[in-house]
């Protein structure tokens, strides 16, 4: 059974080799946070503008609550994928 390239350890100092990450895999981490960080200023402030905003897209009405609670979940959602994104890129510079 043969070990897997990235397990290889290198003649010269004995760590394994990293791998780069693969252009395509930077651009969805870089496009991730961009489309975030767009979903987090071009979301309505309050939560009638947002219901207003969704009856006008989709011709879908929503709750005053249940507007607020998607608000909510939104803004969630997006800060814990910018957080996850620059994560990832940290932790790419520390090692």
């Amino acid at each position: 059974m043969t070990c897997r390239s990235c397990c290889r350890r290198s003649e010269s100092n004995g760590t394994p080799h990293r791998r780069q990450p693969s252009p395509k895999r930077r651009a969805a981490e870089i496009a991730g946070g961009v489309a975030s960080s767009i979903a987090l200023i071009a979301m309505p402030k309050c939560p009638a503008c947002l219901a207003a905003y969704v009856a006008l897209w989709t011709g879908l009405g929503l709750s005053l609550a249940a507007a607020t609670f998607l608000r909510s979940s939104l803004l969630i959602m997006c800060v814990a994928s910018l957080v996850y994104v620059t994560f990832g890129i940290l932790r790419r510079f520390v090692r």
